[in-house]
């Protein structure tokens, strides 16, 4: 088990148990379990008191809010349906082709997810600097740690400004607004608010944040808060439509020239069941089968045969998928993917020899995608069981087919789409686990600094010769041959290859939408998806929050 992981979970359960769970009312006072008096007298116990701050990123690895949100609503991931699987009432098919409802599950879980963050961070700082003003905690201790959670505040707040803009700020636990408004009733003005708060929260933290990163680990430290502050720099002009490049290079650079961090030699190292040793991984959620479940990426997307592949204790749900643009962008990465409907992917073909060679250059990050036929631990072929109707694929081979023949047919209910689609394979199955993996979810990593770094440069000078050898640092990381030049088409392409999978698609392709290109932004039109509204770019308040609380103004479009 991993020394590192260990001690965390350890922390983890104990703050979960000297504190009652925090509710998503911002209001709501929660009463603590232990006295100031008899706590707060050393790092150990402050850190163990912090758990539940850090307790709502545990949904960021699963199938819940975080990556339908960021990763279905974009051209990377579709969950098709399958049978009488994923049908849902059509939840998935909206999610991806831009129709989603106001009162969709997803944005309420968001909301409620990272403003119980919120409130979590709150009730602690309270109790922190409560501890202080009583004398009952040391201020040497007190303030680093009080530091550390305002900066955490912030980085759920730069999450709940990115997924919905206008929202409210609350800073304050005993006696915060029971019905809080929001900045500004206009939504661009109340955005840009929100944005300034985040800022200032992170910069005036920043200089009491540790920079010892092993003894942080899955914490926030300076270089998470700096790639918060980067992130947020980077998307500026989408969020307040001003450009701030050098601002992001600034924290971008203190991370590189820190020397902490470096590039794996192997990418998929950083997505191993044993990857709290990673050199690349800035933050993460650290899981574990035992300790903090949560990780179900193996049932989420898997075939239910898969099963006997991996002996899982549970059956896998056979749900989400790469989609057929984003696995091809990899096997045959500086060409365009045919048209819809044509024969997927990049065939072998022979040498003189006889010798099978694939066209191109091998992307090594072709191992995010599950593909090709399925066997047994025994080496037998896994099939495809289940009676649904004369359509379905029951008996035969189970085999991934990269190419998603249909999304969501009336007629058949996407009982011929059972094994269609490439499988997130980006993080290590371990073999026999149940319902949760051990593989700490990456949140920021160090290739994310590099290629936003070339990014921030490019946007300023797109000859720049330094923004061209960081993406080949990445790409040749990979064993794929480096890029002549940079285009927007080009920087946009290699982070979804690059980071498939790590929540940043979306963010991405608004960020890019006001640079020429063909490919694919946000609101475009992709397969089974039509040119959406500029307004989709945010999610909708939810309704129940709304009907709660008055003194809330429904997102524009909505």
């Amino acid at each position: 088990m991993k020394k590192t992981f260990t001690l965390h979970s350890l922390v983890l359960a104990l703050g979960m148990l000297l504190f009652a769970p925090a509710c998503t009312d911002l209001g709501e006072t929660v009463d603590s379990q232990v006295q100031p008096s008899d706590f707060f007298q050393n790092d150990q116990q402050f850190i163990s008191a912090m758990g539940d701050a850090y307790s709502n990123l545990g949904s960021v690895g699963g199938s819940g809010s975080p990556g339908q949100f960021n990763e279905v609503t974009t051209d990377e991931l579709i969950v098709p349906t399958r049978g009488q699987d994923w049908s849902d009432g059509g939840f998935w098919v909206r999610l991806h082709t831009h129709a989603w409802l106001p009162n969709e599950g997803t944005f309420e879980g968001f909301w409620n997810g990272y403003f119980g963050g919120v409130n979590n961070a709150n009730r602690l700082i309270f109790q922190f600097e409560s501890a202080l003003d009583e004398g009952t905690a040391n201020a040497d201790l007190v303030v680093p740690f009080v530091s550390e959670l305002k900066a955490l505040r912030a980085f759920y707040y730069f999450w709940l400004l990115d997924a919905f803009g206008n929202v409210p700020i609350v800073t304050s636990f005993i006696d915060a607004d029971e019905q809080p408004s929001q900045p500004s009733s206009s939504f661009a003005e109340g955005r840009r608010m929100v944005f300034e708060f985040v800022e200032k929260e992170l910069l005036d933290n920043l200089p009491n944040l540790s920079s010892d990163a092993r003894g942080t680990y899955g914490r926030m430290n300076a270089y998470v808060a700096q790639m918060t502050l980067a992130k947020l720099y980077m998307n500026a002009e989408v969020y307040t439509g001003v450009p701030r490049w050098n601002d992001a290079l600034t924290h971008l650079n203190g991370i590189i020239n820190s020397g902490v961090y470096s590039l794996a030699v192997d990418y998929h190292s950083n997505f191993a069941v044993q990857n709290d040793g990673s050199p690349e991984n800035i933050f993460v959620v650290p899981y574990d089968k035992v300790f903090r479940g949560g990780l179900n990426i193996h049932q989420m997307t898997l075939h239910y045969g898969s099963q006997n592949t991996y002996n899982f204790q549970n059956q896998p749900w056979n749900g989400w998928s790469a989609t057929q643009k984003i696995y091809e962008s990899v096997i045959n990465p500086d060409q365009n993917p045919g048209p819809q409907g044509e024969v997927w992917g990049v065939m072998p073909t022979s040498d003189d020899a006889g010798v099978e060679r694939v066209m191109g250059t091998m992307d090594d990050r072709l191992g995010n995608f599950l593909v090709g036929p399925q066997y047994t631990t025994a080496g037998d072929r896994v099939l495809d069981s289940g009676v649904f109707s004369d359509f379905d694929k029951n008996g035969e081979p189970l085999s991934f087919v990269p190419m998603i023949t249909e999304f969501d047919d009336d007629e058949f209910r996407g009982l011929t789409c059972r094994q269609c689609g490439a499988r997130i394979g980006k993080y290590e199955f371990e073999n026999g686990i149940g319902a949760s993996g051990s593989n700490d979810f990456v949140i920021f990593r160090y290739a994310d600094v590099l290629l936003l770094k070339a990014e921030a440069l490019w946007r300023q000078n797109s000859a720049s010769a330094e923004a061209l050898a960081l993406v080949n640092q990445v790409r040749m990381r990979s064993g794929v041959d480096p890029f002549d030049n940079l285009t927007a088409d080009r920087l946009l392409a290699e982070r979804g290859r690059e980071l498939f999978f790590e929540q940043t698609r979306r963010q991405d392709q608004i960020r890019f939408a006001g640079a020429e290109g063909g490919e694919t932004r946000y609101n475009d039109p992709w397969r089974y998806k039509g040119l959406s509204d500029a307004f989709r770019n945010v999610a909708p308040i939810p309704e129940n929050q709304l009907q709660a609380n008055p003194n809330l103004v429904q997102n524009p479009g909505y």
